[in-house]
């Protein structure tokens, strides 16, 4: 397993002072329960704060036209669970995880909550192992860049399902359901498939990587219809 924390530290072109620290990140806390060893949490907790204040800040100086409204649902959008989970997807987290023997019996270590708290407490150990703020940001912004870029492309714009809701409702209320029928694939490559209906009467179908993204999808189908 120490081999493969070698791996994170080629991934992010930094060598950790403190090899303890870096296994830390990745200790799970059914590892650390059974094993009588300190968990994840505690770098979590702090790797969250730094992440938070790295986006916020990138936001400030880069983004000066966005109002501080705009900036705040820019940075929930990219410091969600769901944005860190791809991050750590795309370095192969899972395979570094100490996990429980319950929990990876369950495949633990490939569920999406999990693995984003591990890159929070990743950020968190690369600061105090280097002590420079500048080595967790580089890491951030090298994987979160391009999510900042299109988060803030579509902020303050309608998504498609609060358009279609508007159109709906035009007239009066209506009971609009998104109903998801089909999850195929791999944890790391899931396709979801929404069914949306208003009233109770079926208007379109949606796929997507993530229930979200298949309801938005379906939304746009369903006003393409309607328009």
């Amino acid at each position: 397993m120490l081999e493969n924390l070698e791996k994170i530290e080629s991934i992010v072109g930094y060598k950790f002072k403190n090899v303890d620290l870096l296994k830390t990140a990745f200790v799970h806390t059914s590892y650390a329960y059974e094993n009588k060893v300190q968990s994840n949490e505690k770098l979590e907790f702090l790797g969250d704060a730094i992440l938070e204040f790295i986006v916020s800040s990138y936001l400030y100086k880069n983004y000066s036209k966005l109002k501080e409204g705009e900036m705040t649902k820019v940075r929930a959008q990219v410091v969600c669970e769901d944005s860190l989970y791809k991050v750590a997807i795309k370095h192969n987290f899972s395979d570094f995880l100490f996990m429980g023997k319950s929990e990876l019996c369950v495949d633990g270590n490939k569920r999406p909550a999990v693995l984003a708290d591990s890159i929070e407490a990743f950020i968190a150990a690369l600061y105090i192992d280097s002590n420079d703020i500048n080595i967790p940001k580089k890491f951030i912004l090298d994987n979160l860049k391009d999510s900042i870029e299109e988060a803030t492309l579509n902020v303050g714009k309608k998504d498609y399902k609060t358009v279609l809701q508007e159109k709906l409702q035009v007239h009066g209320d209506v009971k609009i359901e998104y109903i998801t029928i089909k999850e195929e694939g791999p944890d790391h490559h899931k396709i979801f498939t929404v069914e949306l209906y208003c009233d109770n009467k079926k208007l379109s179908i949606g796929q997507g990587s993530s229930k979200k993204n298949a309801e938005i999808e379906a939304a746009r189908i369903a006003l393409n219809k309607l328009q």
